[in-house]
């Protein structure tokens, strides 16, 4: 059925109340800022969904037309990463969805930690998540938020792996941009020749255990060809979040690359109460608010500055 202007500014309207356009009201999901909160769910339903995320059924409506795929870092999932975004995003009207990509071959509970294969194979287990996403909401892109490997694999997605103008926005919560720990690996690897060690990278990656965390490495050479052309896609939004207490995104301005289409948030400017680290920034309520902006920009919130823990957020 064609929707006409005014149907489409009462369906906004409706999305700003929390009714849907069938007339039923949306359920509120309960938030709790805190990294862990997505265990649970994973603890009582292996290799489900949080509520309020992964509805095949949901249309985007006029206020948020396109929808959010999450995508989780190393050793996450689509519960464990994300107890404080799902409910978040549902609860503000978004059709969100999250995957557990990269998972190694293993019974659960192992089987719920993603992100320990190639990014190369987690990008084309994205790619067909987001066709899926596309197919069932009628969307033309989507946007994503990201955390930690989850912006690499996103990225190599957008830019390799056939996603190049199917994203609008994207979130990238203590992205690895220039690779992790950076020039420093240079001094890891010469050292390592000097123990006979004569290429480090093809060593750890035939290990078998989680290939993209070599991968992610400063220098490395798939960040190298990644990054050849430049950090970003030049049709894509980027808002990244990073913040000076990160023990695995180092230095933590590896998330901060300029560039006319990124938007920089460093989570300790203005706010020195802000300790949130790797885990936390993907889970505190400032960090959300900053999303939120970012994916809606012409409604913006007030971010707060209080106090962050580290770990949980």
């Amino acid at each position: 059925m064609r929707r006409t202007p005014g149907s489409l500014l009462i369906i906004a309207i409706l999305a700003v109340l929390g009714v849907t356009a069938s007339g039923t009201a949306r359920a509120e999901y309960p938030v709790t800022y805190n990294f862990f909160a997505g265990i649970p769910g994973e603890l009582l339903n292996p290799g489900g969904s949080l509520p309020g995320s992964n509805d095949w059924s949901c249309k985007p409506t006029a206020a948020h037309p396109d929808p959010v795929v999450l995508v989780h870092g190393t050793a996450g999932g689509a519960q464990t990463n994300w107890g404080a975004y799902v409910p978040l995003l549902a609860n503000a009207g978004y059709c969100v969805y999250s995957l557990t990509y990269g998972s190694a071959d293993v019974p659960w509970p192992l089987s719920a930690m993603g992100g320990m294969r190639s990014i190369e194979d987690e990008a084309a287990e994205l790619g067909a998540f987001v066709d899926r996403v596309r197919d069932a909401t009628g969307a033309a892109k989507i946007d994503f938020i990201a955390h930690s490997q989850g912006n690499i694999v996103a990225n190599y997605y957008i830019k390799r792996a056939g996603g190049h103008g199917l994203v609008d926005k994207f979130v990238a919560l203590a992205a690895p941009w220039l690779g992790t720990y950076g020039d420093s690996m240079n001094v890891v690897r010469t050292f390592a020749r000097g123990l006979g060690v004569t290429d480090l990278d093809a060593l750890t990656q035939g290990s078998g255990f989680c290939p993209a965390c070599t991968e992610m490495l400063g220098n490395s050479a798939f960040m190298t060809a990644l990054d050849s052309d430049g950090v970003y896609d030049p049709t894509v939004t980027y808002t990244n979040l990073s913040t000076r207490y990160d023990e695995l995104v180092v230095p933590y301005t590896s998330g901060l690359v300029p560039a006319p289409n990124a938007d920089n948030h460093f989570m300790q400017d203005a706010c020195p109460t802000d300790f949130s680290d790797h885990l936390a920034i993907a889970a505190s309520h400032r960090s959300t608010v900053i999303a939120l902006n970012a994916l809606d920009p012409d409604h913006p919130q007030p971010v707060p500055c209080e106090f962050v823990p580290p770990f949980t957020g």
